[in-house]
C-alpha cells in the first residue's frame, strides 16, 4: 500500500496489487473500489457545510455518513466533515497527476 495523502484526521492510500483505494478513519480502515471512492466523493460534496452552523436544521453539527451499501457508518463533527473534503480534493489531484504524468508521480 503506497501513502496517496494525509490530512489532520485521514490517511489515503492506493494497493497498486489489490487494485483498491484504503482511507484510514484513524480507529478504521476502510477498502474502497474506484467506484464506491466516486461515490463516496459526490456523499461528502453534497454534505452542506453550513447548516452545521444553523442550530435549527442541525442542532448538534453531526453528519451521519454511510459508506461502501452501508458496510460502515460514521458519525462526522463539521471538522472531521471539512477535512474529509480537504482529503478526497488532495488524494484526486494527486491520482489526477500520476494518471497525467506517471514519471513525475513516482518521484513525488
Amino acid at each position: 500500500m503506497e501513502r496517496i495523502h494525509s490530512s489532520r484526521y485521514y490517511t489515503f492510500y492506493q494497493s497498486d496489487t489489490e487494485r483498491c483505494f484504503y482511507i484510514d478513519f484513524g480507529h478504521k480502515l476502510v477498502r474502497f473500489t474506484f467506484c464506491e471512492l466516486l461515490s463516496l466523493r459526490q456523499k461528502v460534496w453534497a454534505i452542506d457545510i453550513e447548516s452545521h452552523f444553523d442550530d435549527e436544521v442541525n442542532p448538534h453539527g453531526l453528519e451521519i455518513l454511510s459508506l461502501c451499501n452501508k458496510e460502515h457508518l460514521f458519525i462526522l463533527n463539521t471538522l472531521e466533515v471539512l477535512d474529509l473534503k480537504d482529503l478526497l480534493t488532495g488524494a484526486f489531484f494527486m491520482l489526477d497527476i500520476a494518471a497525467q504524468h506517471p514519471v513525475l508521480a513516482s518521484k513525488a
